[in-house]
Protein backbone atom coordinates (compact mmCIF):
# COMPACT_ATOMS: atom_id res chain seq x y z
CA UNK A 1 0.00 0.00 0.00
CA UNK A 2 3.41 2.07 1.01
CA UNK A 3 4.30 1.75 -2.12
CA UNK A 4 1.54 2.12 -4.33
CA UNK A 5 0.64 5.85 -2.68
CA UNK A 6 4.26 6.36 -3.65
CA UNK A 7 3.99 5.49 -7.16
CA UNK A 8 1.03 7.08 -7.22
CA UNK A 9 2.77 10.69 -6.00
CA UNK A 10 5.24 10.73 -8.97
CA UNK A 11 9.20 10.27 -9.14
CA UNK A 12 9.79 12.94 -5.94
CA UNK A 13 8.14 10.87 -3.39
CA UNK A 14 10.25 7.40 -1.65
CA UNK A 15 11.71 4.77 -3.38
CA UNK A 16 11.36 4.30 -6.91
CA UNK A 17 11.60 0.93 -9.01
CA UNK A 18 15.19 1.36 -10.55
CA UNK A 19 13.86 0.58 -14.12
CA UNK A 20 11.98 4.13 -13.56
CA UNK A 21 14.97 5.74 -12.25
CA UNK A 22 17.18 4.41 -14.91
CA UNK A 23 15.07 5.66 -17.60
CA UNK A 24 14.62 9.15 -16.35
CA UNK A 25 18.25 9.92 -15.55
CA UNK A 26 18.93 9.45 -19.10
CA UNK A 27 16.23 11.80 -20.51
CA UNK A 28 17.31 14.46 -17.98
CA UNK A 29 20.82 14.20 -19.17
CA UNK A 30 19.86 14.51 -22.62
CA UNK A 31 17.59 17.88 -22.11
CA UNK A 32 20.63 19.30 -19.92
CA UNK A 33 23.07 18.43 -22.76
CA UNK A 34 20.77 19.92 -25.56
CA UNK A 35 19.96 22.92 -23.07
CA UNK A 36 24.00 23.21 -22.78
CA UNK A 37 24.46 23.24 -26.40
CA UNK A 38 21.49 25.93 -27.29
CA UNK A 39 22.85 28.09 -24.47
CA UNK A 40 26.49 28.03 -25.94
CA UNK A 41 25.36 28.65 -29.17
CA UNK A 42 23.44 32.28 -27.73
CA UNK A 43 25.92 32.79 -26.13
CA UNK A 44 28.91 32.53 -29.36
CA UNK A 45 25.88 34.37 -31.28
CA UNK A 46 26.04 37.00 -29.53
CA UNK A 47 29.53 37.36 -29.25
CA UNK A 48 29.70 37.99 -32.82
CA UNK A 49 27.22 40.92 -33.02
CA UNK A 50 23.98 38.57 -33.94
CA UNK A 51 20.81 37.37 -31.92
CA UNK A 52 18.67 40.19 -30.96
CA UNK A 53 16.64 42.55 -33.27
CA UNK A 54 16.91 43.57 -36.72
CA UNK A 55 19.14 41.25 -38.77
CA UNK A 56 21.11 38.34 -37.41
CA UNK A 57 24.70 37.04 -38.64
CA UNK A 58 24.37 37.68 -42.62
CA UNK A 59 23.39 41.28 -42.24
CA UNK A 60 25.98 42.35 -39.81
CA UNK A 61 27.81 44.33 -42.46
CA UNK A 62 27.02 47.79 -43.23
CA UNK A 63 27.06 48.86 -47.19
CA UNK A 64 29.69 50.71 -48.96
CA UNK A 65 29.44 53.42 -50.96
CA UNK A 66 31.75 55.15 -53.72
CA UNK A 67 30.91 58.27 -55.93
CA UNK A 68 33.04 57.34 -58.92
CA UNK A 69 31.85 60.53 -61.35
CA UNK A 70 32.66 63.40 -61.07
CA UNK A 71 35.85 63.11 -59.77
CA UNK A 72 36.88 65.51 -56.83
CA UNK A 73 37.65 68.48 -57.59
CA UNK A 74 35.88 68.54 -61.23
CA UNK A 75 35.82 72.15 -62.35
CA UNK A 76 33.82 73.87 -64.79
CA UNK A 77 30.95 71.63 -64.56
CA UNK A 78 28.09 72.36 -67.21
CA UNK A 79 24.93 71.45 -68.58
CA UNK A 80 21.20 70.23 -67.95
CA UNK A 81 22.00 66.27 -68.02
CA UNK A 82 25.70 66.21 -65.88
CA UNK A 83 25.69 62.52 -65.07
CA UNK A 84 26.47 61.21 -61.61
CA UNK A 85 27.34 57.28 -60.87
CA UNK A 86 28.71 55.37 -57.82
CA UNK A 87 29.21 52.13 -57.25
CA UNK A 88 27.81 49.81 -53.97
CA UNK A 89 28.06 46.81 -52.31
CA UNK A 90 26.47 44.88 -49.55
CA UNK A 91 26.54 41.71 -47.48
CA UNK A 92 22.66 40.93 -48.34
CA UNK A 93 22.29 43.05 -51.17
CA UNK A 94 21.47 46.63 -52.31
CA UNK A 95 18.34 48.35 -51.74
CA UNK A 96 18.91 51.63 -52.91
CA UNK A 97 21.82 54.45 -53.65
CA UNK A 98 20.95 57.86 -52.60
CA UNK A 99 22.73 61.17 -54.59
CA UNK A 100 22.61 64.31 -52.59
CA UNK A 101 23.38 67.97 -53.74
CA UNK A 102 24.08 70.78 -51.24
CA UNK A 103 22.79 68.31 -48.36
CA UNK A 104 19.40 67.63 -50.68
CA UNK A 105 18.44 64.78 -52.39
CA UNK A 106 18.91 65.07 -55.62
CA UNK A 107 17.38 61.05 -57.09
CA UNK A 108 17.33 57.53 -55.34
CA UNK A 109 17.54 54.81 -57.01
CA UNK A 110 17.82 50.76 -57.13
CA UNK A 111 18.60 50.27 -60.71
CA UNK A 112 22.72 49.41 -60.65
CA UNK A 113 25.53 49.00 -60.64
CA UNK A 114 26.46 51.15 -62.00
CA UNK A 115 23.96 53.63 -60.14
CA UNK A 116 23.07 56.50 -61.92
CA UNK A 117 21.72 60.15 -61.75
CA UNK A 118 21.27 63.33 -63.62
CA UNK A 119 21.57 66.44 -62.73
CA UNK A 120 21.15 70.26 -63.86
CA UNK A 121 23.76 72.71 -63.04
CA UNK A 122 21.70 75.36 -64.46
CA UNK A 123 19.74 74.99 -61.39
CA UNK A 124 22.34 76.35 -58.75
CA UNK A 125 24.91 79.16 -58.78
CA UNK A 126 27.85 78.83 -60.74
CA UNK A 127 30.84 78.42 -57.58
CA UNK A 128 31.42 75.17 -55.22
CA UNK A 129 29.10 72.80 -54.52
CA UNK A 130 29.37 69.23 -53.11
CA UNK A 131 27.95 66.17 -54.46
CA UNK A 132 27.33 63.16 -51.89
CA UNK A 133 25.96 59.77 -52.32
CA UNK A 134 25.65 56.54 -50.17
CA UNK A 135 23.85 53.09 -49.99
CA UNK A 136 21.17 51.20 -47.94
CA UNK A 137 20.98 47.70 -48.05
CA UNK A 138 18.18 45.08 -47.14
CA UNK A 139 17.58 45.58 -43.23
CA UNK A 140 17.82 49.55 -43.33
CA UNK A 141 21.61 50.03 -42.85
CA UNK A 142 23.57 53.07 -44.66
CA UNK A 143 26.61 53.55 -45.62
CA UNK A 144 29.03 56.45 -44.78
CA UNK A 145 28.88 59.13 -47.55
CA UNK A 146 31.07 59.19 -50.66
CA UNK A 147 31.58 63.16 -51.30
CA UNK A 148 33.76 64.98 -53.80
CA UNK A 149 33.87 69.15 -53.65
CA UNK A 150 33.37 70.66 -57.27
CA UNK A 151 33.05 73.51 -59.15
CA UNK A 152 29.43 74.62 -61.38
CA UNK A 153 30.79 76.97 -64.07
CA UNK A 154 27.95 78.87 -66.00
CA UNK A 155 27.08 82.43 -64.95
CA UNK A 156 23.71 81.30 -62.66
CA UNK A 157 24.21 84.30 -59.44
CA UNK A 158 21.34 82.58 -56.96
CA UNK A 159 19.86 79.21 -56.70
CA UNK A 160 16.98 78.07 -59.38
CA UNK A 161 13.76 79.39 -57.86
CA UNK A 162 15.31 82.28 -55.92
CA UNK A 163 14.50 86.15 -56.56
CA UNK A 164 17.51 88.28 -56.47
CA UNK A 165 16.98 92.30 -56.22
CA UNK A 166 20.00 94.08 -56.88
CA UNK A 167 18.00 97.63 -56.61
CA UNK A 168 15.83 96.60 -53.43
CA UNK A 169 17.20 100.07 -52.18
CA UNK A 170 20.12 102.42 -53.63
CA UNK A 171 21.36 106.06 -51.82
CA UNK A 172 23.57 104.71 -49.40
CA UNK A 173 27.23 106.24 -49.01
CA UNK A 174 29.95 103.96 -47.74
CA UNK A 175 27.30 101.61 -45.55
CA UNK A 176 29.32 99.71 -43.13
CA UNK A 177 26.38 98.13 -41.11
CA UNK A 178 22.88 97.13 -40.55
CA UNK A 179 20.16 96.04 -38.00
CA UNK A 180 16.37 95.67 -38.28
CA UNK A 181 13.53 97.03 -35.65
CA UNK A 182 10.36 94.89 -34.66
CA UNK A 183 8.60 96.70 -36.50
CA UNK A 184 10.08 96.44 -39.73
CA UNK A 185 12.65 99.29 -40.03
CA UNK A 186 16.01 98.66 -40.86
CA UNK A 187 18.64 100.98 -39.60
CA UNK A 188 21.99 101.53 -41.55
CA UNK A 189 25.47 102.61 -40.03
CA UNK A 190 27.05 104.88 -43.12
CA UNK A 191 30.82 105.49 -42.16
CA UNK A 192 30.48 109.19 -42.17
CA UNK A 193 28.50 109.41 -39.30
CA UNK A 194 24.97 109.25 -40.23
CA UNK A 195 22.65 106.33 -38.82
CA UNK A 196 19.81 105.73 -41.69
CA UNK A 197 16.64 104.75 -41.42
CA UNK A 198 14.59 102.39 -44.24
CA UNK A 199 11.05 102.77 -43.69
CA UNK A 200 8.78 100.49 -46.30
CA UNK A 201 11.41 100.62 -48.62
CA UNK A 202 12.21 104.57 -48.44
CA UNK A 203 15.47 105.57 -47.07
CA UNK A 204 14.73 108.65 -44.79
CA UNK A 205 15.93 111.83 -45.77
CA UNK A 206 16.95 112.24 -41.69
CA UNK A 207 18.98 111.16 -40.20
CA UNK A 208 18.12 109.20 -36.81
CA UNK A 209 21.54 110.64 -35.46
CA UNK A 210 24.73 112.72 -37.32
CA UNK A 211 27.59 111.82 -35.59
CA UNK A 212 30.81 113.77 -35.69
CA UNK A 213 33.47 111.04 -36.31
CA UNK A 214 36.73 110.60 -37.10
CA UNK A 215 36.50 108.79 -40.74
CA UNK A 216 39.83 108.40 -42.06
CA UNK A 217 40.32 104.58 -44.01
CA UNK A 218 38.52 102.34 -41.82
CA UNK A 219 37.30 104.26 -39.19
CA UNK A 220 34.05 106.41 -38.52
CA UNK A 221 30.30 104.59 -37.54
CA UNK A 222 31.18 101.30 -37.64
CA UNK A 223 28.69 99.23 -36.05
CA UNK A 224 24.80 99.24 -34.95
CA UNK A 225 22.79 97.29 -32.51
CA UNK A 226 19.10 97.62 -31.12
CA UNK A 227 18.21 96.85 -27.65
CA UNK A 228 16.24 93.03 -27.15
CA UNK A 229 13.47 94.79 -25.67
CA UNK A 230 13.79 97.84 -28.12
CA UNK A 231 9.82 98.07 -28.51
CA UNK A 232 9.53 99.26 -24.92
CA UNK A 233 12.90 101.45 -24.16
CA UNK A 234 13.33 102.27 -27.81
CA UNK A 235 17.71 102.09 -27.31
CA UNK A 236 19.55 101.98 -30.30
CA UNK A 237 23.66 101.13 -29.67
CA UNK A 238 26.25 102.36 -32.08
CA UNK A 239 29.71 101.82 -32.72
CA UNK A 240 32.16 104.63 -33.90
CA UNK A 241 35.13 106.31 -34.06
CA UNK A 242 35.22 109.66 -32.05
CA UNK A 243 38.24 112.01 -31.68
CA UNK A 244 37.35 113.79 -28.76
CA UNK A 245 39.64 113.56 -26.20
CA UNK A 246 42.34 111.93 -28.90
CA UNK A 247 41.47 109.50 -31.53
CA UNK A 248 39.26 106.56 -30.22
CA UNK A 249 36.70 103.88 -30.69
CA UNK A 250 33.27 104.40 -28.50
CA UNK A 251 30.18 102.53 -27.78
CA UNK A 252 26.85 104.68 -27.24
CA UNK A 253 23.17 104.24 -27.05
CA UNK A 254 20.78 106.46 -28.20
CA UNK A 255 17.19 106.91 -27.76
CA UNK A 256 14.38 107.25 -29.90
CA UNK A 257 12.23 110.12 -29.67
CA UNK A 258 8.85 109.12 -28.30
CA UNK A 259 6.43 111.59 -30.27
CA UNK A 260 9.09 110.89 -33.76
CA UNK A 261 10.69 107.22 -33.55
CA UNK A 262 12.58 108.10 -36.75
CA UNK A 263 14.98 110.53 -35.15
CA UNK A 264 17.43 110.12 -31.77
CA UNK A 265 15.99 112.27 -28.47
CA UNK A 266 18.04 115.54 -28.30
CA UNK A 267 20.79 114.58 -25.54
CA UNK A 268 19.95 111.10 -25.53
CA UNK A 269 23.45 109.81 -26.12
CA UNK A 270 24.50 107.68 -23.30
CA UNK A 271 28.43 106.40 -23.23
CA UNK A 272 28.40 102.76 -22.98
CA UNK A 273 32.31 101.83 -23.61
CA UNK A 274 35.15 104.18 -24.46
CA UNK A 275 37.93 101.91 -26.10
CA UNK A 276 42.02 102.95 -25.68
CA UNK A 277 43.21 105.36 -27.51
CA UNK A 278 44.04 104.38 -31.22
CA UNK A 279 47.40 104.41 -32.73
CA UNK A 280 48.53 106.77 -36.21
CA UNK A 281 47.10 103.20 -37.81
CA UNK A 282 43.73 103.84 -39.22
CA UNK A 283 42.76 100.64 -40.25
CA UNK A 284 41.98 97.40 -38.30
CA UNK A 285 39.02 98.78 -36.19
CA UNK A 286 36.88 95.67 -36.30
CA UNK A 287 33.62 97.23 -35.78
CA UNK A 288 30.25 95.12 -35.28
CA UNK A 289 27.99 95.08 -31.99
CA UNK A 290 25.44 92.76 -31.59
CA UNK A 291 23.52 91.65 -28.36
CA UNK A 292 23.42 88.03 -27.47
CA UNK A 293 21.11 85.20 -26.44
CA UNK A 294 22.09 86.10 -22.93
CA UNK A 295 21.43 89.83 -23.41
CA UNK A 296 24.99 90.62 -23.58
CA UNK A 297 26.61 93.23 -25.28
CA UNK A 298 29.21 91.96 -27.53
CA UNK A 299 31.96 94.06 -29.20
CA UNK A 300 34.31 93.28 -31.83
CA UNK A 301 37.50 95.18 -31.63
CA UNK A 302 40.56 94.83 -33.84
CA UNK A 303 44.02 94.58 -33.66
CA UNK A 304 45.02 98.71 -34.85
CA UNK A 305 47.55 97.20 -37.00
CA UNK A 306 49.70 96.02 -33.75
CA UNK A 307 50.35 92.91 -33.96
CA UNK A 308 51.24 92.63 -30.05
CA UNK A 309 47.86 93.37 -28.83
CA UNK A 310 45.65 90.47 -29.87
CA UNK A 311 47.52 88.47 -27.40
CA UNK A 312 47.80 90.57 -24.78
CA UNK A 313 44.95 89.84 -22.35
CA UNK A 314 45.88 93.53 -20.82
CA UNK A 315 44.29 95.46 -23.97
CA UNK A 316 40.87 95.01 -25.26
CA UNK A 317 42.06 95.08 -28.72
CA UNK A 318 41.58 91.95 -31.04
CA UNK A 319 39.27 90.85 -29.10
CA UNK A 320 35.11 89.99 -29.11
CA UNK A 321 34.56 91.83 -26.10
CA UNK A 322 31.15 91.51 -24.11
CA UNK A 323 29.76 93.81 -21.95
CA UNK A 324 26.44 94.13 -19.75
CA UNK A 325 23.84 97.12 -21.97
CA UNK A 326 25.08 99.59 -19.68
CA UNK A 327 28.53 99.33 -20.02
CA UNK A 328 29.53 97.66 -16.82
CA UNK A 329 31.36 94.70 -17.23
CA UNK A 330 29.55 90.87 -16.01
CA UNK A 331 31.73 89.13 -13.55
CA UNK A 332 31.69 85.58 -15.66
CA UNK A 333 33.80 86.65 -18.08
CA UNK A 334 36.54 84.74 -18.71
CA UNK A 335 38.87 87.08 -17.39
CA UNK A 336 37.08 88.98 -15.17
CA UNK A 337 38.86 87.48 -12.18
CA UNK A 338 42.53 87.45 -13.67
CA UNK A 339 42.81 91.17 -15.27
CA UNK A 340 41.66 94.93 -14.36
CA UNK A 341 39.70 97.51 -16.28
CA UNK A 342 38.32 97.20 -19.48
CA UNK A 343 40.37 94.07 -19.98
CA UNK A 344 37.95 92.21 -17.98
CA UNK A 345 35.22 92.58 -20.60
CA UNK A 346 37.58 90.69 -22.89
CA UNK A 347 35.52 87.36 -24.06
CA UNK A 348 37.59 85.78 -26.79
CA UNK A 349 41.02 86.88 -28.08
CA UNK A 350 43.90 86.55 -31.02
CA UNK A 351 41.93 87.92 -33.76
CA UNK A 352 42.98 90.71 -36.22
CA UNK A 353 40.15 92.37 -37.72
CA UNK A 354 36.73 90.92 -36.82
CA UNK A 355 34.81 93.12 -38.65
CA UNK A 356 31.66 91.39 -38.70
CA UNK A 357 30.16 88.79 -36.89
CA UNK A 358 26.56 86.98 -35.94
CA UNK A 359 24.83 85.62 -33.03
CA UNK A 360 22.12 82.64 -33.71
CA UNK A 361 18.70 83.41 -32.58
CA UNK A 362 17.71 80.78 -30.05
CA UNK A 363 20.96 79.15 -29.08
CA UNK A 364 23.31 81.91 -28.67
CA UNK A 365 26.07 80.09 -31.23
CA UNK A 366 28.37 83.12 -32.34
CA UNK A 367 30.52 82.65 -35.98
CA UNK A 368 33.51 85.18 -36.13
CA UNK A 369 34.81 86.49 -39.44
CA UNK A 370 37.95 87.43 -39.11
CA UNK A 371 39.99 89.67 -41.90
CA UNK A 372 43.12 88.17 -42.40
CA UNK A 373 46.27 89.15 -44.29
CA UNK A 374 47.67 87.91 -46.74
CA UNK A 375 46.60 84.28 -47.14
CA UNK A 376 43.36 83.19 -45.22
CA UNK A 377 39.79 84.72 -44.30
CA UNK A 378 38.17 82.66 -41.08
CA UNK A 379 34.91 82.06 -39.85
CA UNK A 380 35.55 80.97 -35.91
CA UNK A 381 33.55 79.63 -33.74
CA UNK A 382 32.67 81.89 -30.38
CA UNK A 383 33.34 80.48 -27.22
CA UNK A 384 34.38 81.87 -24.12
CA UNK A 385 38.29 82.38 -23.06
CA UNK A 386 38.91 80.72 -26.58
CA UNK A 387 42.04 82.41 -28.16
CA UNK A 388 42.33 82.35 -32.43
CA UNK A 389 46.03 82.47 -32.34
CA UNK A 390 46.62 85.67 -34.45
CA UNK A 391 49.38 86.80 -35.05
CA UNK A 392 50.93 83.85 -34.76
CA UNK A 393 48.21 81.70 -36.31
CA UNK A 394 45.95 82.59 -39.36
CA UNK A 395 43.87 79.87 -41.25
CA UNK A 396 44.72 76.34 -40.80
CA UNK A 397 48.56 77.45 -40.04
CA UNK A 398 50.13 77.11 -37.02
CA UNK A 399 47.51 75.88 -34.28
CA UNK A 400 48.90 75.02 -31.81
CA UNK A 401 48.11 73.61 -28.20
CA UNK A 402 45.80 76.38 -26.99
CA UNK A 403 44.58 77.58 -30.17
CA UNK A 404 40.84 77.35 -31.70
CA UNK A 405 41.08 76.19 -34.88
CA UNK A 406 38.55 78.20 -37.69
CA UNK A 407 35.05 76.59 -38.31
CA UNK A 408 35.71 77.72 -42.06
CA UNK A 409 38.87 78.99 -43.80
CA UNK A 410 38.97 80.39 -47.70
CA UNK A 411 42.40 81.36 -49.46
CA UNK A 412 42.91 84.50 -51.31
CA UNK A 413 44.34 81.94 -54.08
CA UNK A 414 43.56 78.75 -55.69
CA UNK A 415 45.13 75.50 -54.39
CA UNK A 416 46.97 73.33 -56.39
CA UNK A 417 44.78 71.06 -58.47
CA UNK A 418 42.28 74.17 -57.81
CA UNK A 419 39.25 73.29 -55.10
CA UNK A 420 42.08 70.67 -53.20
CA UNK A 421 42.93 72.76 -50.61
CA UNK A 422 41.28 74.39 -47.29
CA UNK A 423 37.87 76.46 -48.84
CA UNK A 424 38.00 74.14 -51.56
CA UNK A 425 36.72 76.40 -54.62
CA UNK A 426 36.29 78.87 -52.22
CA UNK A 427 38.68 82.03 -53.05
CA UNK A 428 38.38 85.75 -51.21
CA UNK A 429 40.01 88.50 -49.81
CA UNK A 430 38.16 89.93 -46.85
CA UNK A 431 34.80 88.21 -45.56
CA UNK A 432 32.08 90.50 -44.29
CA UNK A 433 28.69 89.92 -43.24
CA UNK A 434 27.37 87.23 -41.36
CA UNK A 435 23.63 85.66 -40.79
CA UNK A 436 22.30 82.54 -39.66
CA UNK A 437 19.33 81.12 -40.84
CA UNK A 438 16.14 80.26 -38.89
CA UNK A 439 15.84 76.17 -38.71
CA UNK A 440 11.40 77.28 -38.33
CA UNK A 441 8.98 79.51 -37.57
CA UNK A 442 7.41 81.98 -39.68
CA UNK A 443 10.27 83.61 -41.54
CA UNK A 444 11.78 80.37 -41.95
CA UNK A 445 10.70 80.55 -46.04
CA UNK A 446 14.31 78.74 -47.74
CA UNK A 447 14.00 75.61 -48.75
CA UNK A 448 14.75 73.00 -46.09
CA UNK A 449 18.23 72.46 -47.16
CA UNK A 450 19.09 76.36 -46.39
CA UNK A 451 17.11 76.54 -42.91
CA UNK A 452 19.97 76.66 -39.66
CA UNK A 453 22.57 76.80 -41.91
CA UNK A 454 25.21 80.46 -42.01
CA UNK A 455 25.83 82.89 -44.61
CA UNK A 456 28.99 84.83 -45.02
CA UNK A 457 29.88 86.89 -47.64
CA UNK A 458 33.13 88.40 -48.93
CA UNK A 459 33.91 92.01 -49.55
CA UNK A 460 36.39 91.90 -52.48
CA UNK A 461 35.76 88.74 -54.67
CA UNK A 462 31.29 89.74 -54.22
CA UNK A 463 29.70 86.57 -53.67
CA UNK A 464 27.78 85.07 -50.52
CA UNK A 465 28.61 81.68 -49.40
CA UNK A 466 26.37 79.41 -47.40
CA UNK A 467 28.33 77.09 -44.55
CA UNK A 468 26.10 73.61 -43.93
CA UNK A 469 26.50 72.92 -40.12
CA UNK A 470 24.51 69.74 -40.59
CA UNK A 471 26.73 68.33 -42.92
CA UNK A 472 30.29 68.97 -41.57
CA UNK A 473 30.57 73.12 -42.27
CA UNK A 474 31.22 72.13 -46.00
CA UNK A 475 30.76 75.11 -47.70
CA UNK A 476 28.59 76.16 -50.91
CA UNK A 477 28.42 79.21 -53.34
CA UNK A 478 24.90 80.76 -53.05
CA UNK A 479 24.61 84.18 -54.88
CA UNK A 480 26.99 86.45 -57.00
CA UNK A 481 26.83 90.03 -55.99
CA UNK A 482 26.90 93.30 -57.78
CA UNK A 483 28.65 95.60 -54.93
CA UNK A 484 30.54 94.86 -52.15
CA UNK A 485 28.75 93.49 -49.33
CA UNK A 486 29.54 94.77 -45.79
CA UNK A 487 27.18 93.61 -43.74
CA UNK A 488 23.93 91.29 -44.14
CA UNK A 489 20.55 89.74 -42.10
CA UNK A 490 17.70 87.72 -42.66
CA UNK A 491 14.63 90.06 -42.14
CA UNK A 492 11.79 89.62 -40.53
CA UNK A 493 9.94 88.39 -44.20
CA UNK A 494 12.85 85.79 -44.20
CA UNK A 495 14.31 87.27 -47.32
CA UNK A 496 18.42 87.80 -46.69
CA UNK A 497 19.32 91.13 -46.91
CA UNK A 498 22.89 92.10 -47.93
CA UNK A 499 24.35 95.36 -47.20
CA UNK A 500 26.13 97.16 -49.63
CA UNK A 501 28.28 100.17 -49.45
CA UNK A 502 26.01 102.15 -52.05
CA UNK A 503 22.65 99.78 -51.66
CA UNK A 504 20.74 96.71 -50.36
CA UNK A 505 20.13 93.03 -52.16
CA UNK A 506 17.47 91.41 -51.34
CA UNK A 507 17.44 87.53 -51.95
CA UNK A 508 14.40 85.41 -51.07
CA UNK A 509 12.53 82.58 -52.07
CA UNK A 510 8.76 82.55 -53.48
Amino acid sequence: MARQRAAAKGPNYGALPSAWNKETSMTMARRMTITCKLTMAALMLAGCGGGGGGGGGAGSQSPTATLTAPAAFADNLNGTSLQLSATASDDVGVASVEFQVDGKTLATTSSGPPYLASLDTTQYAAGQHVLRVRARDAEGKVSPWSSAKVRFGGTAAKPAGFTKDDAWLGGLSSATALAQAPDGRLFIAEQGGALRVVKNRVLLPTPFVQLTVDSQDERGLIGVALDPDFANNRFVYVHYTTAVGGAHNRVSRFTANGANPDIASVGSEFFVADLPALSTATNHNGGAIHFGADGMLYVAVGDNADLSKSQNLDDPKGKLLRFNADGSIPSDNPFFATRSGQARAIWAYGLRNPFTFAVQPGTGRIHINDVGQNTWEEINLGAAGANYGWSASEGPENITAGVTPPLFTYKHSAANPAGSGEGGFVTGFAIAGGAFYPSSGANAVFPAEFRGNYFFADFVSRFVGVIDLANGNAAYSFASLTGNPVDMLVGQDGALYVLMQTAITRISAP
